[in-house]
């Protein structure tokens, strides 16, 4: 049996190709929302970047995330994406520290 192919993406923050599971969607719905989709599944135009604050700050600065999701981003949704991945990562650090011990 063939082993199957993990999808690899391009983070637009560090430019690096990793496993697309290791990486956030941020998207562009169709009526012009931007926003984070950690599940990866929303509908609309995607851009994707590493779990961590600096990467999407680098793709926020260097325009990148503008040009991938083909929108100019107000400084209140630059905010509120900073907030967001600021959440997600505290999220994920809270459960992986819960679910260490077991004991």
């Amino acid at each position: 049996m063939k082993p199957r192919k993990i999808p690899m993406r391009m983070c637009v923050g560090c430019r690096e190709m990793k496993e697309k599971l290791d990486l956030i969607r941020v998207v562009r719905s169709p009526e012009g929302a931007v926003f984070l989709d950690p599940t990866g599944k929303k509908s609309g135009r995607g851009a994707y970047v590493c779990r961590n604050a600096e990467c999407l700050k680098r793709a926020i600065r260097q325009k990148q995330l503008e040009r991938q999701l083909e929108i100019t981003l107000p400084e209140e949704t630059v905010s509120a994406l900073n907030e967001e991945m600021a959440a997600l990562n505290t999220a994920e650090e809270y459960s992986w520290m819960s679910s260490g011990s077991g004991d």
